[in-house]
């Protein structure tokens, strides 16, 4: 016994300083987080004046959701320290409430002030960022008349289309640039007004056209160099898609190689003579789509030499079987509708859809259709197939409940009409006949496979 009050003793003074702990841990925090509340106040007042009101609109919504916050804290912490007694477990519950409290205000406040750091410490830098734009400025409006040289250079040599997408880029940068010049005039008048917020959107302003405006002059010098290393790849690509032409022209003709041999060869009719301003990046685009349709349609075309094409005949026996199959499920069916369950009716509805996007497929019905084209006939024949093997399931799964349903013996015995334990159906009845019908789809089957 002796032992047992001696640990009860251990547990309660290790969880009298585990709340001694918590207990010092809420008064902290609490402190802290009141201390936090006068720094971003201050800092909410500065960051209002740098950025304006509308800026700051969401730390001072954090502000005021802190501060109410945190009067639950206080109050919770003024019951801790009243007159009236408390239990240990209520002073537990209230500094655990406590510290939650603060360190979420902590952690709401750290996250707007951070989200505003940024834009506080650029708006701190705004007559070095105003300096900066305006150096930019004269320094990119240097490159302005080499950039309308070198679009002068390159018109001499490239087709108009060619040249269309940088044509313009040194007008629109000078544009730019002088849109920059006088955004940041805006940004140091207004800031000298103490219009903080209105100079902060047009020093904005002034550091994205300047960025634009160089933008464009880098393209200009991009372009040409770009347009020499299509006009290089282009020379390969004529070379490799000649060489593709003659493996093709030994290569069996399906419609599909010949089209995409007729295709390239016009691409490269296509090409301007020498000395004639061209295009190349189109060209090239052009002469990549022809040759990949031309490697695409001889592939295609070894694939299926390497898979031989069913004649047309075997296509149309195997239609002609599906639609046999086809039409003893369905009168099976719907000669015993009561007995029938839903896996038969389901394969049944299964093999019609499928027979019915076989007439889709081949655009008039399968059962009419004079020939098949040699691209279709694989993919008709497996659609057939198909159709005819769901059928053939739904009539052994009909049959199945058709047996099933039948009156089965009452005595168990032997017998019956004809002997043989069939009581109560003779022989040579209902199910002799079902299996007569599976017995010549089987046959059917059979010599399907043979003829194919």
């Amino acid at each position: 016994m002796a032992g047992f009050w001696g640990k009860r003793k251990r547990e309660d003074q290790e969880l009298q300083a585990q709340d001694a702990v918590l207990a010092s841990r809420a008064g902290t925090a609490l402190v802290a987080a009141d201390e936090r509340i006068r720094v971003t106040a201050d800092e909410l007042v500065f960051a209002e004046a740098e950025l304006g009101h509308e800026a700051v609109g969401p730390l001072r919504e954090a502000l005021a959701s802190v501060r109410t916050h945190l009067g639950e804290a206080f109050r919770l912490n003024q019951l801790n320290h009243d007159e009236i007694p408390d239990t240990a477990e209520e002073l537990r519950q209230r500094n655990a409430r406590i510290v939650q409290l603060c360190e979420w205000a902590e952690d709401l406040l750290d996250e707007q002030t951070s989200a505003l750091a940024e834009r506080i410490a650029r708006a701190r830098r705004a007559p070095e960022i105003i300096a900066g734009v305006r150096a930019d400025a004269t320094r990119l409006r240097a490159r302005i008349p080499q950039a309308r040289e070198t679009i002068e250079r390159l018109a001499a040599r490239y087709a108009p289309e060619a040249l269309s997408q940088v044509q313009s880029n040194p007008a629109e940068a000078e544009q730019l640039l002088g849109f920059a010049e006088h955004s940041a005039g805006v940004a140091e008048r207004r800031r000298e007004a103490g219009q903080r917020e209105q100079a902060n959107l047009a020093l904005e302003a002034a550091t994205e056209s300047v960025r634009r405006a160089g933008t464009l002059l880098d393209a200009v010098e991009t372009f040409e160099v770009e347009a020499l290393r299509a006009e290089s790849t282009l020379a390969a690509i004529v070379e490799d898609s000649r060489g593709d032409l003659a493996v093709a022209l030994k290569e069996p003709h399906s419609t599909g190689v010949s089209a995409a041999i007729a295709d390239l060869q016009a691409a490269l009719a296509a090409l301007p003579a020498a000395g004639v301003n061209t295009d190349p990046f189109t060209q090239l685009t052009r002469l990549r789509e022809a040759n990949a349709g031309l490697d695409a349609a001889i592939a295609a075309a070894r694939e299926r030499a390497a898979r031989p094409i069913p004649p047309f005949e075997h296509v149309r026996h195997a239609i002609d079987d599906a639609d046999r199959q086809l039409a003893v499920a369905r009168d099976v069916i719907a000669g015993h509708r009561g007995w029938i369950g839903a896996d038969a009716r389901t394969r049944l509805a299964e093999a019609e859809r499928i027979r019915l996007d076989l007439d889709r497929f081949l655009g008039v019905p399968a059962s009419t259709v004079p020939t098949i084209h040699e691209d279709h006939r694989e993919e008709a024949m497996a659609m057939a197939r198909r159709a005819a093997y769901l059928a053939a399931e739904a009539l052994q799964l009909a049959t199945r409940d058709i047996d099933s349903s039948r009156p089965q013996d009452p005595w168990g015995g032997g017998g019956g009409w004809g002997g043989g334990g069939n009581w109560g159906r003779p022989r040579g009845g209902g199910g002799d006949v079902m299996g007569g019908i599976l017995g010549g789809l089987v046959i059917g089957s059979v010599l399907d496979g043979i003829f194919d």
